[in-house]
């Protein structure tokens, strides 16, 4: 069978997709005996759009299942969406024009449960565009009755390990979203400021203490000096007045003061940063709180209460600088903390909260994530300095509406928490009635609670959201997992919080390997966003040059390295794409009677298979350590070069004349040309998925007895195929070629210009291997005769 003239993407990919689905090609076999490679599969995030770096980092973890697939694995390769959580109540107030805050709470969250069960396929179906081999039925949502049991089940685990606790302590807020966040959820960020030189008074004396936080003066419960200090020891046990508000705070030693920074003595205020925190708890210092929890200044402000966090700072300044109380400011560049989701700067408030402890963890921590294989190595140091910078137990209450609950009631009387039996799970305190009669304290009145888990707390456990969608005694077969395939920005997040719960749970990593992708920049080499306006849609991208020219340039990227869009690599893979379908159109018109079987090889035809098995052996050990790009990249040399410029010019004539060269040496041709077709397409089919099953289907599907290229068998390596000393001759007349091609276009002539005599001079050994094949280099370059003489290194002469 023929193909038709063009390939059109437009038409093949929805064809080939839907061909898939309904064929189950990627359908996880649970009765298989074939080995089992399980995928943790991101779910990604319910917030709008897919945008290119779903595209880019998705495309990466797809080839590699796609390879497995083909090397005989058994792929379990879920599909979930994490849709519950801050990000979907910002999108659902975005599109209905509501605020959370100012709706009844269950409203509200039958609203976000309505617009997420509408927005879903679409959302889904994004994935499905880009040719994810996914097995779409076994999908899971984070909201889902399904993962709620299995969050709240973790929970009530980690709180009967003495994991969970719940306390009033200094926690971080984002007086922006109104909640409190965890370490992993914030992000350094530079940011200019300036350092204020303000004046305190100590027995009358001026004492000058820099702050880039004057905001925070009403907040102030102690003044802290370094005990070496000279210049302010002396004044330790003596009252501090805090300008402008006029009380008084002690002064305080203590080694934790850096003596370069600023004066060298500081204001302590609950809270300013983690020292702050220290310093309360060591001191039994007073609480005094100086912002609400959206970010306004409390009555302790006096005459800027009310004022927000950055208008209070440029109000006291000022106010100090009419009362003469600002001595100097100097502008800094400093590192402040925001929430990721928003960018707004984090505060520190005091705050009831549940938490996961694992500090005490740290050093088994790093010995866990040594534990792993990083691809790509580096990708470790990330998770390392993560680990070492932990500062705070994991804080997972979130005072938000969209989310799992907290299987938790408390007693009205002695606020003693209530926990759930598992064999009710999942509840909602909210409506669900509290599992006790009464309280040990003896009241039988309940309160539930209202805040939700944090978000990671389900996505923590993806790998159990995925292996329960199985029957249990299959369970075990995918957990722990294969792989885990992310981006690298949620190292801390994601990877880092799965592994501990693994842990804790568990006693085991979950997962073998971590592949880390980088992320997407703008041409500029800037990051994409939205504020920005530079953000490209994949949509657009499909529609322009199609699914597979896509996944070529995010296959060109290897892991962990970002990679500007530029639309010429698109450009490349919509080539690409094109000269694979017109090379296969040529290879099948002179297909057409072949019979595949034993032949006596071309010397140029042993040259092509011994090319070939050295790029399945390759192409292989790159798949095998992960390296898609370094694999792509010698594809992609093999398919344009060696086999489109030299094999195909250098084949045409035994394919065309016959009757010169006779019935063995086209049978040879075509023995090769089905050969390393076949082999080609199962190289780009990780890659280039639509395309090289349209080609498969055409001719090849039947002859191999597989239903789909992307179950078939990867090539392997045909130790009847190696021959060292053809592969020398046809390297050095694929040399040969290219000089002749180089003489050509310096005489301006034509690559098709028929010329009468081409001279050769090289060494003696160098012709004996050429004359082997000189029938295929005369007609490749349409030279009537070939003459050869000495020559120390191979040089041509043409004469017309």
């Amino acid at each position: 069978m023929e193909l038709p003239g063009n390939y059109d993407p437009q038409l093949s990919e929805p064809k080939w997709q839907k061909f898939w689905v309904d064929q189950s090609i990627y359908k996880f076999n649970l009765e298989s005996d074939k080995p089992i490679y399980s995928i943790d599969t991101p779910p990604p995030t319910m917030s709008g759009k897919m945008h290119i770096g779903h595209a880019f980092s998705y495309t990466q973890e797809d080839i590699l299942a796609r390879y497995k697939r083909m090397r005989g694995f058994n792929v379990f390769y879920p599909f979930g969406t994490d849709d519950n959580g801050l990000p979907t109540e910002r999108l659902v107030e975005k599109m209905k024009g509501v605020k959370g805050v100012k709706m009844v709470r269950q409203d509200f969250i039958k609203l976000c449960e309505q617009t997420v069960d509408e927005l879903r396929p679409a959302f889904v179906q994004g994935w499905k565009n880009i040719g994810m081999s996914c097995d779409f039925d076994l999908f899971y949502s984070t909201i889902s009755e399904h993962c709620r049991k299995i969050a709240q089940k973790s929970f009530l685990e980690l709180q009967k390990m003495g994991r969970g606790y719940r306390k009033q302590a200094p926690v971080l807020w984002c007086p922006q979203c109104t909640t409190a966040i965890s370490q992993t959820e914030c992000q350094d960020v530079d940011k200019p400021s300036t350092f204020n030189d303000i004046v305190f008074k100590i027995d009358g004396k001026d004492v000058l203490i820099a702050t880039t936080r004057p905001e925070l003066l009403p907040a102030c419960v102690a003044v802290f000096a370094h005990p070496t200090d000279e210049r302010y020891n002396s004044l330790a046990g003596k009252k501090a007045k805090v300008p402008l508000f006029g009380f008084e705070v002690p002064v305080l030693l203590d080694d934790r003061v850096d003596i370069e920074k600023g004066t060298g003595i500081v204001m302590c205020c609950t809270f300013g940063d983690q020292t702050d925190i220290a310093w309360y708890l060591a001191y039994n210092l007073p609480l005094k709180e100086a912002f609400t929890v959206d970010g306004k200044m409390t009555e302790l402000a006096g005459e800027f209460k009310g004022l927000k966090i950055l208008e209070a700072r440029k109000a006291i300044i000022e106010e100090m600088k009419r009362h003469e109380l600002l001595v100097k400011q100097k502008p800094i560049q400093h590192e402040v903390k925001v929430h990721e989701r928003c960018q707004v700067e984090i505060e520190i408030l005091n705050s009831k909260q549940w938490f996961i402890k694992y500090l005490d963890l740290r050093e088994d921590l790093l010995k866990w994530g040594a534990e792993l294989n990083w691809y790509p190595a580096f990708m470790k140091h990330r998770y390392d300095n993560w680990v070492k910078g932990l500062q705070w137990d994991w804080l997972i209450s979130r005072q938000r509406f969209y989310g799992v609950p907290f299987p938790v009631w408390y007693c009205k009387k002695c606020d003693e928490p209530v926990f759930a039996q598992e064999k009710d799970l999942p509840v909602d305190p909210l409506k669900d009635k509290a599992p006790l009669a009464a309280c040990k304290c003896g009241s039988s009145e309940f309160i539930p609670e209202k805040d939700v888990l944090d978000t990671w707390v389900t996505s923590s456990m993806t790998p159990q959201l995925a292996a329960e969608l199985l029957p249990e005694k299959h369970r075990s077969k995918v957990f722990p997992m294969s792989l885990r395939p992310q981006a690298s920005e949620i190292i801390s997040f994601w990877l880092f919080n799965t592994l501990v719960k693994s842990q804790l749970h568990y006693k085991t990593n979950p997962w073998k390997d971590v592949a880390i992708s980088g992320y997407v920049m703008d041409p500029q080499g800037e990051k994409m966003s939205k504020s920005k306006g530079n953000i490209v849609e994949p949509q657009v991208v499909l529609q322009k040059f199609g699914a597979d020219a896509m996944r070529y340039w995010a296959g060109s990227s290897k892991l962990g390295e970002d990679i500007a869009y530029q639309e010429k690599e698109l450009v490349t893979g919509k080539k690409t794409v094109t000269k694979l379908w017109n090379a296969s159109k040529f290879c099948f018109s002179h297909l057409i009677d072949f019979k595949d079987a034993d032949v006596d090889l071309h010397e140029l035809d042993k040259w092509l298979l011994h090319q070939f098995n050295e790029l399945v052996k390759f192409a292989t050990e790159s798949f095998d350590q992960y390296e898609y790009a370094k694999a792509k990249f010698a594809i992609d040399n093999f398919f344009w070069t060696t086999f489109c410029d030299y094999y195909l010019e250098m084949c045409k004539d035994r394919l065309y004349n016959v009757a010169v060269h006779g019935e063995d040496a086209k049978r040879s041709a075509q023995y090769t040309l089905h050969h390393v077709l076949l082999g080609i397409l199962k190289f780009w089919a990780p890659f280039l998925p639509h395309i090289t099953e349209e080609i498969y289907q055409t001719h090849y599907t039947k002859k191999e007895g597989s239903l789909s290229i992307h179950t078939s068998r990867w090539p392997e390596f045909n130790p009847n195929w190696v021959f060292e000393k053809e592969a020398e001759s046809g390297d050095l007349a694929v040399e040969l070629i290219g000089a002749v091609r180089k003489a050509k276009a310096e005489k301006k002539w034509s690559m098709g210009k028929e010329f009468s005599k081409l001279t050769i001079a090289c060494p003696e050994l160098m012709q004996k291997q050429l004359e082997l094949v000189l029938v295929d280099v005369k007609t490749t370059v349409r030279a009537k005769e070939v003459d050869f003489e000495e020559g120390e290194d191979l040089e041509v002469a043409l004469q017309e």
